[in-house]
């Protein structure tokens, strides 16, 4: 079973950029799907960017196109979200999550069973 920690998180002000990783502890296979997903607090949590691991392919969320941007680093078994143009709305807790999955599911609506504990992005 795949342990993800997440790290980067910090206080930033709006107009600032954060790099986010994701590590996992075993070997991704490349037909994994990986994704950062976000949960402020009181609201439910949305997905944010996917790529799978054989097509380097990336899905965003409408929210954060053109902002962020998912890449992996298969040799490190990492996962990167870079973020910038940051604004107080992407204040959350952010996961990164993985599911061993075919490319054409690889979507933020696949059922992610493996997740990290998160890390706290505050925008101000």
């Amino acid at each position: 079973h795949v342990q993800l920690v997440e790290s980067g998180g910090g206080s930033v002000q709006a107009g600032g950029s954060l790099r986010l990783s994701c590590v996992a502890s075993t070997y991704i296979h490349s037909t994994y799907c990986m994704g950062w997903f976000r949960q402020a607090p009181g609201k439910e949590r949305e997905g944010v960017a996917v790529i799978h691991r054989s097509l380097g392919i990336a899905y965003y969320a409408d929210s954060v196109k053109g902002r962020f941007t998912i890449s992996q680093d298969n040799a490190k078994n990492t996962l990167y979200l870079q973020m910038n143009s940051l604004k107080p709305e992407d204040t959350a807790t952010y996961y990164c999550a993985a599911v061993r999955a075919p490319p054409y599911t690889c979507s933020l609506a696949a059922d992610f069973g493996a997740w990290g504990q998160g890390t706290q992005v505050t925008v101000s």
